[in-house]
């Protein structure tokens, strides 16, 4: 029986022996097929099979633990002792629509850097090294590894060249980074 919420969300049901089900699929999934959701931008909400308590928030902090024990750690350990601490204090309540805002700023400045980056390194000798660049920094942000082929390797330039090839994008990328300040 295939289900979703009236405004398109997933229903994920997950049973007592731990298992989740994907209703729109009829299928049993993993906490990696929920995580692959999620950067798909699919929105999903898990509920408890018996009670049909809405248990989203244990599951996303679940996925979370996963990413960060197999060792791509993406929160560092200052961060969670300063997150732990705030628990039981007078501004926690606050914290959540901070962390929030903050991740909502992130992304719209990684975007702007995004496209800063592409207009600097347009139609010069390194905008194929630049778009490459730019995919692995959207992958290290995301946290999660991309399996992308390695393109064919290209003659190397002389240290001369390369040098001057770089303070040549140098110079650009000083001259954008003005104008996006004025």
């Amino acid at each position: 029986m295939k289900k979703q919420a009236a405004d398109g969300i997933v229903i994920v049901k997950k049973y007592a022996n731990r298992r989740l089900y994907n209703t729109e699929t009829s299928s049993y999934i993993t906490l990696d097929h929920l995580a692959a959701m999620i950067r798909a931008g699919r929105d999903f909400k898990v509920v408890d099979a018996k009670t049909d308590e809405d248990i989203t928030h244990n599951v996303l902090t679940q996925i979370i633990m996963e990413e960060e024990s197999r060792g791509e750690t993406m929160l560092p350990v200052n961060f969670l002792r300063q997150l732990i601490a705030m628990y039981g204090d007078s501004m926690q309540a606050v914290v959540p629509g901070y962390l929030e805002a903050s991740m909502d700023s992130f992304r719209r400045n990684q975007e702007q850097f995004k496209s800063a980056v592409e207009g600097a390194f347009a139609n010069t000798p390194f905008a194929d090294m630049a778009k490459r660049n730019l995919a692995m920094f959207e992958a290290a942000t995301q946290g999660f590894k991309t399996a992308a082929a390695t393109p064919a390797p290209t003659p190397a330039p002389s240290k001369d060249d390369e040098m001057a090839a770089l303070k040549a994008e140098l110079a650009a990328l000083k001259d954008k980074i003005e104008k996006l300040g004025e």
